[in-house]
């Protein structure tokens, strides 16, 4: 007993001790920061420069601010998709204390209950898991504020580039703090707004070709990562409902305190704030124009480019009641690109060209966009210059060193930018892509335009080869975002108003998920498709691309250009055709229809099958495509292009081929063969035309379309190479399809139908050769159920973007 009595009055003068100790050692924020740089905003901060360490003074616990990541410096490939400039996700959150540390908390902004009721609200916090996203170790506290260590959170994976990575297969990495410090340059604190930046170090192995190419020292990728902790916008924002035909993003939350007879699901469109100085005006300056700044490190001429087509947007805010709404300026000097306070248009490179867009910090609470940040690949202007020169081949006189004038040639790929720096301005305020746009004028910047080329005289023109300023489109979306009322009854009537209006003047809308798919039936949404009518743009563009090919050669290149790299020139103009296919495609088996409403018509649209005739047409034209009339490269070109210079190489922009170092015409007809057949055989798209045929006989069916194909390819009497090359794709494709688990039972059984009759067609041939080989092939086929040919067909060069 005396001796557990005395164990326990060591253990209770020992915690007293301890108790002591800690009060000794327990520091004020001003006795724990005396040394250290302070910077006075949102958050207060602090930088030990002794021990590269960063610390936030949290004065807001339990109170919601956004936070927004971000990544200033990048990776520099398209393909890992790591950009200058990216911004990540924009979260919702508070600071929450537990005992010795912080928690970063973010809360769930997708269920909610609106109502009033406290009890109501908390069961649905209760029900709906949270995400800690950080924790933080308190190392000073005045009272209620304390100041914690956010320097490993500062150089923790925020922006998950250790998971994109390792989803493109370029190695296993993770941060390494010793390699990585703050980057006190671009850490920064204002009013509403904390910024703070660090150099991030990610340490690994396995590095994949991607990351070898950009690089200088594959192990050790090292970017920065930016934080901005902002304060929340004030409750005079005005959310402004999202309709299927409105033209923007959906953003939202499922309402669980919803009355019965209405729906759960909460809609609005993200959007600028924008008012007017004097709300009743007709023309009004606004309270606080929407301002967006162009990189300063872009060259002329590409930058008065961009800053035109930008600024094309302040027509629509004029157009609205808008004076000096949208303004586009150069970023000052000094100014930080990630810094929410600005509105940015950066021009980012990369090794490789690729994707541009447009990305906002979206208050998920309301959809109100703080900050739009538009990404442009440096190397889209490029290609376009060349596309324009392989279309024209301008360099006739330079024989002896003289140079080319080639300004209509860049006016194209200026004319270009314009519209690029506009489409991706108009997503960063909200405006979603409308692919319908090209096929009635050319009526909005949201779409993907195909340069309009036109034959004059029998020459390749490219005058207006690029529409210039808003379209009608553009202008009802606008409309739709920005137009003030006075009242939320005279907005819900002016926006109805304005849907009719523009229902009723024929404006079509689809966009990704209903435009991009190779399966998807809508004729009505095509990306760089140009007309009306798909099938007769798909002759005209051929036509174009058969007098392209045919003047393609020594005038392709200026004076001292290796005759290799004609190549590369050659892939854009031979494969030309290659996005009117996808449009024409798209008639075969398609539906048409809206994004319609109950309401929106007296009689429902609904969806309505193409036309029998239509379809067919589509039919003939995709197998026009072919042909080895069509496929063929003309001799001329073939003579031309050596292999390689010595210290170039192929690279992903050649044409993928078989015979090593030498240029390959053949399987250059083979990959656009073998695309033209991976539209053909969508699985769904065979399933939609036995549906179809199944409801109307007048329809081309799965069996008709087999038929036509066989008869265009394998029964035809052909025996040149590139035919028979063809044959290969065709043959390879049908057998694959029929694995494809999508395939609907039947119209697996409809497509082997026809193998089995081809099998004892070939079979039947007197002549041997390729005809004697594939029947073989297809014979083992049916008794294995194992395909013996090992041929796969090469792939095409990358088209998108443009």
């Amino acid at each position: 007993m005396l001796k557990s009595k005395m164990k326990l009055v060591i253990v209770l003068v020992g915690t007293f001790m301890c108790l002591i100790v800690g009060a000794v050692n327990a520091k004020t924020i001003g006795e724990f920061t005396q040394k250290m740089e302070h910077k006075s905003g949102f958050f207060d901060f602090y930088y030990d420069g002794e021990n590269d360490k960063v610390y936030l003074r949290v004065d807001k616990l339990d109170q919601p601010f956004l936070f927004q990541s971000s990544l200033p410096q990048g990776i520099g490939s398209n393909d890992i998709g790591l950009d200058r400039g990216q911004l990540g996700e924009t979260r919702l959150v508070k600071f929450q204390r537990f005992g010795n540390k912080v928690m970063l908390n973010q809360l769930n902004t997708a269920y909610r209950a609106s109502s009033g009721n406290p009890a109501e609200q908390a069961s649905i916090d209760e029900a709906f898991a949270d995400s800690v996203i950080a924790g933080l170790p308190v190392v000073a506290a005045d009272k209620n504020i304390v100041l914690v260590d956010y320097t490993a959170f500062l150089f923790s994976d925020i922006h998950q580039i250790s998971d994109r990575l390792t989803a493109t297969k370029q190695g296993s990495y993770s941060p390494d703090a010793g390699r990585s410090g703050v980057y006190l340059k671009r850490s920064k604190a204002f009013v509403d707004n904390t910024e703070l930046e660090s150099l991030v170090t990610f340490a690994g192995n396995g590095p994949g070709e991607f990351v070898e190419q950009v690089t200088p020292a594959p192990k050790s990728i090292t970017v920065h990562l930016h934080h901005s902790l902002i304060r929340l916008p004030d409750d005079q924002y005005q959310p402004r409902k999202f309709v299927p035909y409105s033209g923007y993003w959906a953003a939202g939350y499922q309402d669980y305190s919803a009355p019965l007879d209405q729906s759960m699901t909460k809609q609005f469109i993200p959007r600028h704030r924008l008012t007017k100085k004097t709300p009743n005006a007709k023309v009004s300056e606004a309270v606080e124009p929407i301002v967006y700044y162009l990189d300063p490190g872009i060259p002329e001429p590409v930058l008065g480019a961009l800053l035109d087509g930008a600024s094309w947007w302040d027509q629509a805010f004029i157009d609205i009641g808008y004076k000096n709404a949208f303004q586009v300026k150069i970023l000052p000097q000094g100014a930080d690109p990630m810094d929410v306070r600005y509105n940015v248009i950066q021009w980012v490179h990369r090794a490789t060209r690729g994707w541009s867009y447009g990305s906002s910090v979206v208050d998920p609470r309301t959809g109100e966009i703080l900050k739009g940040h538009v990404t442009l690949g440096s190397l889209r202007v490029r290609q376009d210059y060349l596309i324009a020169l392989g279309l024209t081949s301008p360099f006739k006189n330079d024989s002896n060193g003289q140079s080319t004038n080639t300004d209509t040639q860049k006016n194209m790929a200026l004319a270009r930018i314009r519209q690029l720096s506009a489409h991706e301005v108009g997503h960063t305020l909200g405006i979603a892509h409308n692919f319908a746009t090209s096929e009635y004028g050319r009526e909005s910047v949201m779409d993907y335009p195909h340069p309009r080329i036109t034959l004059k005289d029998g020459q390749i023109s490219l005058q207006g080869a690029y529409a210039t300023g808003m379209g009608a489109w553009d202008d009802y979306v606008i409309a739709y975002g920005y137009q003030n009322y006075p009242n939320q009854q005279e907005e819900a009537k002016g926006l109805h108003a304005l849907v009719t209006k523009a229902r009723a003047s024929g404006m079509g809308y689809q966009s990704d998920p209903d435009a991009r798919p190779l399966h998807a039936a809508n004729p009505s949404g095509s990306l760089w498709d140009e007309g009306s009518d798909a099938v007769a743009e798909l002759k005209r563009i051929s036509e174009i691309r058969k007098v392209a090919l045919n003047q393609f050669g020594i005038n392709s290149i200026p004076y001292g250009s290796t005759l290799s790299s004609l190549e590369e020139r050659l892939v854009p103009i031979y494969l030309l055709h290659r996005y009117q296919l996808d449009a024409a495609a798209k008639l075969l088996g398609g539906v048409e229809y809206e994004y319609e409403s109950k309401g929106d018509y007296a009689q429902p649209k609904g969806a309505q099958v193409v036309s029998a005739d239509a379809q067919k047409g589509a039919l003939s034209a995709l197998l026009d495509t072919m042909q080895v009339e069509y496929l063929r490269v003309p001799e001329h070109i073939i003579d031309l292009i050596p292999p390689k210079a010595y210290g170039e190489s192929r690279n992903r922009e050649s044409f993928n081929g078989r015979t090593g170092l030498t240029f390959d015409p053949v399987s250059a007809g083979e990959s656009a063969a073998n695309y033209t057949l991976s539209l053909l055989l969508q699985p769904q798209r065979l399933n939609r035309l036995a549906q179809q045929y199944s409801m109307n006989k007048d329809l081309p069916s799965v069996n008709s379309v087999i038929g036509a194909l066989l008869s265009r390819s394998l029964k035809q009497d052909s025996e040149t190479q590139l035919s028979q090359r063809i044959n290969y794709v065709v043959l390879d494709g049908l057998v694959n399809v029929l694995s494809n688990p999508e395939l609907a039972p039947e119209v697996e059984g409809a497509i082997e139908l026809q193998l089995r009759d081809l099998t004892k067609w070939l079979d039947s041939l007197k002549k041997r050769g390729q005809n004697r080989v594939l029947a073989e092939q297809l014979k083992q086929f049916w008794q294995t159920g194992q395909w013996p040919s090992h041929f796969v067909a090469k792939q095409l060069p990358p088209g998108s973007p443009i």
